[in-house]
């Protein structure tokens, strides 16, 4: 399996410290845009990203809203103890809505200092005054297990994370979060809480370039994928075959797959890699079921599954297994999860093009890049270190057609 062989080094590139944004612009859509089109690099303005687009494109955002994933607990020996939520016990939604308690698998910073016992933090909720209690019940090498409770009970752990929370800016900004990144660490689409990193590509778009680009033709449509901690995790190993993806929870409405199948003769646009590791996960799902049949318990990609040796489906056909397993199941919406891993010579099934920030060096979202454009990142990214354009997530964005 040759792709396991690929050396990371072949994904580096010297990013200045000065050329990471660690703010954001005063306008959304005002931030630069690079076009990759017919092997051919323009930069413009986000704003003009439809005079880009092809004709009639589907646009496809992913929904998914960043919690206040980051609990910074004071023991009363002064100890300072981070917990970062990761992922809940349970369903996402069950979770946010649960009174207490509630159980998530977290990273606990200053780990050492907190062998035992509960830690407690003291809020105000809606004018009431709460106490905050986390308990280790778990811990392995990846995570800890912990239990939070809380009184009154009754209140929601949505509620007490907007209260004690705070949001999880990437660790590349070397800042604390600031009053302003409550909004703009956060797409003005999002609306299922679950993510402990934004998809940065939507932190391009407002509501009125949205509205627009319904007026020019184009369509818009909506995925979730929850992005875990993983994201902001550069490949450490010299060949990719022994870094581990992290799992993502996926969710997609049937409408949307029945969308996505009148678009495949057309052009399918992800917003950012999140999207794209979605769209391209529900073809390998859509496998799946045609290899193992449609009583499948758990729908999850494996990180290397595509480079098996599977049979021919078209994308038509993998698509329609979805839509047979959902009216199987009698089921609105597919839920799944994945660790897919695209790099070359990874062939996309789904979309046709991307729009997205400018990745770290070494990471696996640029090997996703490199699936869809080959060896022209390096002259993209070279083009944009020479013109100006800002890094990472709070940077400038480009289209890849």
């Amino acid at each position: 399996m040759t792709v396991k062989n690929i050396s990371i080094d072949e994904f580096d590139y010297p990013l200045p410290e000065d050329r990471i944004a660690k703010y954001p612009l005063a306008e959304r859509d005002a931030s630069k845009l690079l076009v990759l089109k017919d092997g051919k690099i323009q930069d413009s303005q986000f704003k003009h990203i439809g005079d880009f687009l092809p004709p009639k494109a589907l646009l496809v955002f992913n929904e998914t809203k960043v919690i206040r994933a980051r609990l910074q607990f004071q023991k009363e020996t002064g100890s300072h103890i981070e917990i970062f939520c990761l992922e809940p016990e349970k369903d996402y939604q069950v979770a946010f809505s649960s009174a207490s308690p509630v159980r998530w698998k977290c990273l606990v910073g200053n780990s050492k200092r907190w062998k035992e016992g509960q830690l407690k933090m003291p809020l105000n909720v809606n004018s009431q005054e709460v106490t905050l209690t986390a308990e280790r019940t778990e811990k392995n090498d990846q995570y800890s297990e912990i239990e939070f409770s809380w009184n009154p009970s009754e209140l929601s752990f949505a509620s007490i994370l907007e209260a004690a929370g705070e949001i999880p800016l990437p660790p590349y900004l070397n800042r604390d979060a600031e009053p302003e990144d409550r909004d703009r660490y956060q797409t003005v689409f999002a609306r299922f809480d679950g993510s402990v990193a934004a998809p940065t590509a939507g932190l391009h778009f407002t509501k009125p370039l949205m509205a627009q680009l319904k007026s020019q033709g184009f369509e818009l449509d909506e995925v979730t994928l929850h992005v875990g901690a993983g994201t902001f995790r550069p490949v450490s190993t010299p060949t990719i075959g022994d870094h581990a993806m992290h799992s993502e929870t996926i969710i997609v409405r049937k409408s949307l797959i029945q969308n996505l199948i009148k678009h495949l003769d057309g052009n399918i646009i992800p917003v950012g890699t999140t999207s794209t590791r979605t769209l391209e996960s529900l073809y390998w799902i859509g496998m799946m079921l045609h290899e193992k049949g449609m009583g499948l318990n758990e729908l999850h990609v494996e990180q290397w599954y595509p480079y098996e040796d599977h049979p021919d489906l078209s994308a038509h056909e993998a698509l329609q297994k979805l839509l047979d397993y959902l009216d199987l199941h009698q089921l609105d919406r597919l839920e799944a999860s994945t660790a897919l891993m695209i790099a070359p010579p990874y062939k996309m099934k789904i979309i046709t093009g991307l729009i997205t920030n400018f990745h770290q060096p070494k990471s696996t979202l640029l090997l996703l890049v490199s699936a869809l454009i080959g060896s022209q990142w390096k002259e993209a990214y070279r083009y944009a270190l020479d013109h100006g354009f800002r890094f990472l997530s709070y940077g400038d964005s480009c289209i890849f057609l």
